[in-house]
C-alpha cells in the first residue's frame, strides 16, 4: 500500500509521525507523495480548540481529495475527546495516541468496517514507542524519550491526552542515536511532553539521558526540548555543563511573569525561583540562552498582573520568546474560572509583550557580536549558509561552498532582527 501523512501539532507528533512511516516501509509498503493514496494517516494535535477545528478540516479534506483511501485518524485530539472523534463520519479508523503502534496493523487488516480503538491512560502504563532511524531535517533529528505529564496546569487538556509521566529506557535511547549518527545525522533534540520529568521515580533523570547519547560516536551535539523550571537542579546543571557535546541551551517554560497569574494556572513555582535559576543557569554556563513560551490574557489577568508580567519579561533578558494569547479549552479547570478576558483585550496585549520580547532578542543578538561560535550548518541558498551555534543563535555566512552538515567556528560581526551573521575563521 501506497501512505500519505498529515501531521498537527508538536515535535513530539512529529516523531511519531515518523516512527509509524518507518514502520510501514520496513513492512514492504511505500510512502510516496506523486501516485494516489491508498490510505492516509492523520496525526491530530489537541492543544488548543483551533487545533481540533484544523484536525477536523484536515480530515475532511483527505476525505475529499482521497474518496477511495483508508483514512486513519490517531493522536491527541481522539485520545482527549473520543465521543468527538467518534462523531466524525470521514475516518475509517480511530485509534487513540496510547496505541498508535496499532495503526500498521489495523490498516492492513481493515476490511471496510469502521475500527474505534480508544483506550484509556493508565497510571501504570509502560512507555510505549516505535523506533527511528531519520527525521524531517537532514542535520539534526529530535527523539522523543518521554511521554506524559502529571502536572495538571489548569488550562492544559495535555495530561488527558496523553496520560501519567512514562520513560524511555536508556539502552533503547542510546541504540536509536547510534542508528541516527549512523544515518549522518550530527545534532540530537530530546523531547518529550514533560521532558524534565524523565526518569521520574525510577532514580535517574534526564542527565543520563544526555549521557547516554553523547556516548554516541558521530553525535556531536545534544540539546533539550522545552522544560519545566521546577524540575531543574543545580546538581543537574552541573552535570550538563560537564557534557561537552551538550549545547546551552535552555527552553524554560514561563508562561507568566506575575505570580498571582502563575498561581491561577496552577503552576508549580513562582517568580522569584524562576529568577534565581536564570541566575543560576548563567552562572554555571557560558553565554547560554534562554528561551520559552509566554500566555497573555489568562482568565482572569488584570491590567496590572499584565503589566507584572512584561516588567518580569524584561528583567530576564530572553533570546527568543513564543507570544501567545490564551485560548479558552473545554474540559479544563481554567475554562470555568471567571474573568475571561475579551479576544480584543488579548491581541493587544500579545501585541505588546510581542514587542518586549523582540527588544530582548534583539538585545541578547547584539551581545553575540564579536563572540567566536561553532555553527552546524543546516541550509545553503544563493551564497548564504545558515546554521545554528550551541546557544541556538540562527548565524549567516556568505560562502560559495555548500557547508550543510559541518561545523565550523565562526565570529559573529552583525546582529539583525532575528540573526546574526558572521565570517568564517
Amino acid at each position: 500500500m501506497n501512505f500519505s501523512f498529515k501531521t498537527l501539532g508538536c515535535k513530539v507528533n512529529q516523531y511519531e509521525t515518523q516512527a509509524m512511516k518507518e514502520a510501514l516501509l520496513g513492512l514492504g509498503h511505500t510512502s510516496d507523495k506523486e501516485i494516489p493514496a491508498d490510505a492516509v494517516i492523520i496525526n491530530s494535535c489537541t492543544v488548543t480548540a483551533e487545533s481540533d477545528k484544523k484536525t477536523r478540516q484536515i480530515l475532511h479534506r483527505m476525505r475529499k481529495e482521497n474518496p477511495d483511501a483508508v483514512i486513519v485518524l490517531t493522536g491527541c485530539m481522539v485520545q482527549a475527546f473520543p465521543e468527538k472523534a467518534k462523531a466524525l463520519t470521514g475516518a475509517d479508523i480511530v485509534i487513540g495516541n496510547r496505541d498508535t503502534n496499532k495503526v500498521i496493523e489495523a490498516v492492513e487488516n481493515y476490511k471496510n468496517d469502521k475500527i474505534f480503538n480508544i483506550v484509556e491512560h493508565k497510571i501504570k502504563d509502560d512507555y510505549k514507542g516505535l523506533p527511528i532511524s531519520d527525521f524531517f531535517e537532514r542535520t539534526r533529528a529530535f527523539m522523543k524519550i518521554e511521554d506524559g505529564c502529571n502536572r495538571y496546569c489548569s488550562y492544559c487538556i495535555i495530561p488527558k491526552a496523553r496520560g501519567f509521566v512514562r520513560s524511555r529506557d536508556l539502552e533503547s535511547i542510546k541504540a536509536e542515536a547510534q542508528k541516527l549518527a549512523d544515518n549522518g545525522y550530527v545534532e540530537i533534540v530530546l523531547v518529550g511532553i514533560n521532558l524534565s520529568a524523565y526518569g521520574l521515580n525510577s532514580g535517574i533523570n534526564i542527565c543520563d539521558a544526555v549521557d547516554a547519547v553523547c556516548s554516541v560516536q558521530g553525535i556531536k551535539r545534544v540539546r533539550l526540548g522545552s522544560l519545566e523550571p521546577d524540575h531543574i537542579t543545580d546538581e543537574m546543571l552541573h552535570r550538563l555543563k560537564a557534557q561537552e557535546k551538550f549545547c546551552p541551551q535552555f527552553h524554560l517554560s514561563l508562561q507568566s511573569g506575575c505570580d498571582e497569574t502563575l498561581k491561577r494556572m496552577n503552576r508549580h513555582y513562582d517568580t522569584a525561583f524562576y529568577s534565581d535559576l536564570i541566575k543560576r543557569i548563567r552562572r554555571i554556563f557560558e553565554n547560554p540562552s534562554i528561551t520559552t513560551d509566554i500566555m497573555v490574557g489568562f482568565a482572569g489577568e488584570t491590567q496590572e498582573e499584565f503589566e507584572k508580567s512584561v516588567e518580569f519579561v524584561k528583567s530576564i533578558g530572553f533570546a527568543r520568546s513564543h507570544i501567545f494569547a490564551y485560548s479558552r479549552r473545554a474540559g479544563t479547570v481554567a475554562d470555568t474560572l471567571p474573568g475571561q478576558i475579551q479576544n480584543s483585550v488579548k491581541k493587544e496585549r500579545a501585541g505588546k509583550m510581542l514587542s518586549t520580547a523582540k527588544e530582548s532578542e534583539a538585545e541578547f543578538l547584539r551581545k553575540q557580536i564579536g563572540t567566536i561560535q561553532s555553527v552546524l550548518f543546516e541550509t545553503q541558498k544563493q551564497g548564504i549558509n545558515e546554521g545554528y551555534s550551541p546557544n541556538y543563535t540562527r548565524v549567516c555566512v556568505k560562502c560559495a561552498d555548500n557547508l550543510e552538515g559541518e561545523i565550523i567556528d565562526v565570529k559573529i560581526t552583525k546582529s539583525f532582527d532575528d540573526y546574526a551573521e558572521g565570517e568564517i575563521i
